[in-house]
């Protein structure tokens, strides 16, 4: 920080020092106001001009420097000049002393700040790029935030200082106007009488609702914006229109239907999305079948001196395509139509705010909600199209089982299905750049996973950086980079499982303006609503879960928000979203594990109960694993839980009931649990809560109590 900066900052520090020192702020409340109302009019009325500058001066310095009383000035202001010279006054002396904070800011803290806090600034500076000077026109009218607090952050970003000068000035105007009317009425106040005074009453309602007058303004003009280049339509042919027959898309419409609004359900390819034809299913699926062949090669464990099986890799996988079939009535055309909804198959494109294109027909709509979902993300490595890789949604078209598979990336679905592939026979290798599988999850529980990938003849190649894929006389190679050196890793199939890419292009929302978020996916706002607000979306599509139980969580926010959002709306709220992994052994939780609340700065005390210790567990040759519950300090409110262990997603719904209705680990621990079980870990893991937090005190007295009682 070079000198001129510290002077500044020592100027400002003695300036703010000395406001606290000398209680400078006994001078900048009402009481001591009133108390000098008449000897200050005198004053004023003999020294207009002087007065005028003296305030305009100490509001501005109030202003910049963020003091506590421009509030009370502001009523001041009304007291003294009335209400047209002390608005002319207030309003200009607030946007000056705003413009210097903000300036302030910018040449002290803009370049050391904005590096390190980037996750915070570049949220502000998308939205003043996006909507421009409607941005901090709409903080500056409904004040969310401090006015302070508002000064310094703009100052970190990229707007000009004229233009936040102007913006402010215009966006405090209402705000202001309504507190120096107040302030008039203040001064009126001379005997107890005057303070029901009509006047002074209709000022304080002022004050009540100008934040609802003000939300109501930018709303209607927000509106005005978006709906400007578009002839709505006079009527309708439904309420709705969805788009994607995945979990998101199918839940919104059964919502919609069972209201009684007429929807329709627009899917391109096949009813039920990726959940039922390309993932949960079929992976859970043949989970299943290779836990079984673990169960065989793990006979010894059971008891059992020697167990064979034999299978043929296509009949598992043509069974997985049979669970496929048998579950797809579920979702089929001829149910959703059972129950009201309009099933179309075709591409659907959006062609207006209430314009649906299908099938070179034209629907129009009141609302439409985007249910598109996401697709096999495909990492940029040179030579990957040589290889033909495989993705979560092309596997299942496998029937001659690959001898040596590479699985790139260590999140649930590279693990789960990495471990299905070793089951069956396959020489699995699974690569990654990190230093733990499932990098989400705490390290203890990772480790867990990956000993029991490790048991089952998975190659774990943890801090490995692709740099190409190539081909050889024996297959197809690898070549990454690990420690510094150069490895080559063969395969003959290679499974993609990087992550997941939004769908959202294609259908339209390009020409509309709504853009894809830095994450690739739709931003829409706490109700489900993109840039244009009958137009809202859902699923895998918008994130932050790529969940089918998250889709069909945000399906209902979106459904209900579109059709009765005029009259309330719902915020989504994400509070407890159960994770799953289906590996052996399945990793589960609900709120916040450790590292988040490290993260986050949350404090929290942790009581864990090892699964080697409980009964079933034992029985089941599945002694591994824990459950661990993170709670606030000093109660048994659970915060978090992670759990580990065989079936551990089956244990964690008492866990996000405990939470949903806010019952603590005492709840847990006084609830009677059938013996043996695995959920019984649940109550031990209160029990050992119970146990760190004993009262030691009246231990100790009935202790005495039971040996005076021995004689």
């Amino acid at each position: 920080m070079n000198s001129k900066k510290i002077i500044l900052i020592l100027i400002l520090a003695a300036l703010i020092s000395s406001f606290f020192i000398f209680d400078l702020g006994n001078y900048l409340n009402l009481e001591y106001i009133k108390s000098q109302q008449n000897s200050l009019q005198s004053w004023v009325s003999e020294n207009t001009l002087l007065a005028i500058g003296a305030f305009v001066l100490i509001y501005i310095t109030v202003t910049a420097l963020s003091l506590p009383g421009a509030v009370v000035m502001t009523l001041v202001g009304g007291a003294i000049f009335g209400l047209f010279t002390g608005l002319i006054l207030v309003s200009f002396a607030s946007a000056i002393g705003a413009t210097l904070a903000f300036l302030v800011a910018r040449y002290l803290f803009r370049e050391p700040l904005s590096s390190k806090f980037s996750n915070y600034i570049d949220p502000v500076n998308r939205g003043i790029e996006k909507d421009g000077i409607s941005y901090l026109f709409t903080l500056r009218l409904v004040p969310l935030f401090p006015f302070f607090v508002i000064n310094a952050v703009m100052g970190l970003t990229r707007m000009k200082a004229g233009t936040f000068y102007w913006v402010s000035q215009l966006g405090m105007l209402p705000g202001t106007a309504i507190f120096v009317n107040a302030g008039t009425q203040l001064a009126a106040i001379e005997q107890p009488g005057d303070i029901l005074s009509p006047g002074l009453i209709l000022s304080f309602c002022l004050l009540g609702i100008f934040p609802w007058i003000a939300k109501a303004i930018v709303g209607v003009m927000q509106k005005r914006k978006v709906y400007s280049q578009y002839s709505k339509p006079k009527k309708f042919d439904t309420n709705m229109v969805v788009i994607g027959a995945g979990a998101g898309g199918l839940v919104t419409s059964y919502i919609a239907a069972a209201t009684k609004a007429k929807v329709t359900l627009i899917e391109r390819h096949k009813m039920g999305g990726d959940c039922l034809n390309t993932g949960c299913v079929p992976s859970k699926a043949l989970i299943r079948t290779t836990h079984f062949l673990a169960d065989v090669r793990d006979a010894r464990d059971l008891g059992i001196r020697n167990a064979e099986v034999e299978y043929d890799f296509a009949e598992v996988m043509d069974r997985v395509q049979r669970v496929i079939q048998t579950i797809e009535p579920h979702d089929s055309i001829e149910r959703y139509e059972s129950l009201g909804v309009d099933c179309v198959t075709g591409s659907a494109k959006i062609i207006s705010p209430w314009e649906v294109e299908v099938n070179g027909q034209t629907l129009k709509t009141q609302n439409i909600v985007i249910a598109t979902g996401a697709r096999p993300a495909m990492p940029p490595i040179p030579g990957i199209e040589l290889v033909e890789p495989l993705t979560s949604d092309t596997i299942w078209a496998l029937r001659e089982r690959p001898d040596r598979l590479l699985v790139l990336g260590a999140g649930a679905i590279g693990c789960e299905l990495g471990q299905c592939f070793a089951r069956l026979g396959s020489d699995v290798s699974i690569l990654f750049r990190g230093s733990q599988v499932l990098t989400r999850e705490d390290r203890d529980a990772a480790t867990v996973v990956e000993e029991r990938l490790t048991q089952d003849g998975i190659h774990i190649c943890s801090g490995h950086t692709p740099v190409r894929f190539q081909v050889t006389e024996q297959g197809y190679e690898l070549v990454c980079r690990h420690n510094d050196q150069e490895k080559r890793i063969g395969f003959d199939k290679l499974l993609v499982a990087t992550g997941r890419t939004a769908n959202v292009t294609g259908f339209g929302l390009e020409e509309l303006g709504i853009t894809a978020a830095p994450g690739g996916t739709i931003e829409v706002d706490d109700y489900l609503r993109t840039r244009i607000p009958n137009i809202l979306a859902c699923g895998d599509v918008i994130g932050p879960y790529q969940f089918t139980h998250a889709a069909a969580h945000q399906a209902w926010y979106a459904s209900v928000n579109a059709l009765f959002g005029q009259f309330k709306k719902f915020k989504i709220d994400y509070s407890f979203i159960p994770f799953t992994t289906y590996t052996s052994p399945e990793v589960a939780r609900i709120g916040l594990n450790e590292k988040q609340a490290i993260d986050q700065g949350v404090a929290y005390e942790a009581v864990r109960y090892n699964l080697d210790e409980l009964d079933r567990a034992i029985t089941d040759e599945a002694a591994y694993g824990f459950v661990k519950v993170l709670l606030k300090p000093g109660s048994d409110k659970i915060i978090g839980v992670t759990l580990v262990g065989e079936h551990a997603a089956e244990m964690l719904p008492e866990f996000a009931l405990a939470m949903k209705n806010k019952l603590g680990l005492n709840k847990i621990l006084g609830t009677l649990h059938a013996y043996p079980t695995l959920n019984e870990a649940n109550r031990f893991v209160a029990g050992e809560w119970k146990k760190k937090h004993a009262p030691q005190k009246i231990l100790s007295w009935l202790e005495k109590f039971h040996s005076w009682k021995r004689g």
